[in-house]
């Protein structure tokens, strides 16, 4: 066992905290990471305080992981020593279950999470606030030359998370989205809308970042604490997409859609909330969910952002900030992604 240095969750009502643990001995088809940014994911803040009730601790959080490749097993093919990787929400799926299905593996059992999880032999998973990661190669991600490393780091989930109900939903040229939200996720949905030749419009509570959204990609933005703005685009757009997890009313969204349109939720309320039939059943609207994305899914976001020159906005901090960063995402005061750089860890 090699042992890793970190940030540990030790109890849900304790800040994070040093920590270290040990990391698996690489076998024949691992990928060991020298981890040099982790990406700060409001899920992370979810699980280390045990808001959706099923963390386990000690916990190290984190899966938006990149890194250079510093050893490799015997057979591993696809990188090499030095090689820019990255790591996501998941380290393994099930291999031999007859339903496997490359394109969808996010949704089938046997799902092993980056952290929070258990790998097969019961070793329990540890994420990315660490100097290094044991990843079997088949999912381990190739990040393009041309993006910056650390504000590459966010698209291993937020980039896919978004990503991928654009492409299943097909945006594009003549197709009108909206992304409700502009925040980590948001700002994210806003600039790969654009890139696919959608028209964007951002839907956020205020206009405080109006600029920025505009200066992304947006065509339009509007603020949802006039009531004028669903007066005024009721029926206007083919898909939405939902990055918050604040209890909003759907139905008023679900209203802003065309005939046949979808209303995509990425974001997770704590709370059930409402839909009445009469917000689906006259416009044959639907309303759906989307979680991350596969592996194949995840490299080909990352070579569409390599292709546009897209990444992440990113606030860099230090590991001994984090504390200080998860109360700042909860009262969503970060533009847009606050990025870890891991050598603070040897500070």
């Amino acid at each position: 066992m090699a042992i890793a240095r970190g940030y540990a969750a030790t109890d849900a009502s304790k800040p994070l905290a040093p920590f270290t643990f040990e990391r698996r001995e690489p076998r024949d088809d691992d990928v060991v990471i020298d981890i040099k940014y982790c990406g700060v994911c409001h899920s992370d803040i979810h699980q280390a305080r045990d808001e959706w009730g099923n963390s386990t601790f000690p916990m190290v959080p984190g899966h938006e992981i990149v890194g250079l490749v510093r050893a490799v097993g015997s057979k591993v093919t696809k990188f090499k020593i030095g090689d820019r990787v990255g790591v996501g929400c998941f380290v393994d799926s099930c291999t031999t279950c007859a339903t496997r299905d490359l394109d969808l593996e996010q949704y089938l059992p046997g799902l092993v999470v980056t952290y929070n999880g258990v790998e097969a032999g019961g070793t329990p998973t540890q994420g990315g606030y660490s100097d290094h990661i044991v990843v079997k190669e088949g999912y381990v991600l190739s990040i393009p030359e041309n993006l910056p490393l650390d504000a590459a780091a966010p698209l291993l989930c937020a980039g896919i998370t978004l990503y991928s109900p654009l492409r299943h939903w097909e945006a594009g040229p003549g197709k009108k989205v909206a992304i409700v939200g502009m925040g980590g996720l948001g700002h994210m949905g806003v600039k790969l809308a654009h890139a696919m030749g959608a028209e964007v419009t951002v839907l956020s509570q205020t206009l405080s970042k109006k600029e920025d959204g505009l200066k992304l990609g947006a065509d339009h933005y509007y603020a949802t604490k006039d009531p004028e703005t669903f007066t005024k685009l009721a029926g206007s757009f083919d898909l939405i997409i939902c990055t918050v997890a604040a209890e909003i009313d759907w139905n008023a969204y679900l209203n802003l859609l065309k005939i046949d349109g979808d209303l995509v939720l990425v974001g997770i309320p704590e709370n059930p909330v409402p839909v009445h039939a009469f917000s689906l059943v006259p416009a044959r609207r639907s309303i759906s969910g989307s979680m991350i994305g596969s592996i194949k899914e995840t490299q080909e976001m990352l070579d569409f952002c390599g292709e546009h020159g897209i990444a992440s906005e990113i606030e860099m901090i230090e590991i001994g900030q984090i504390n200080e960063a998860y109360e700042r995402v909860v009262r969503s005061d970060v533009r847009y992604r606050f990025v870890i750089d891991m050598a603070s860890l040897k500070a």
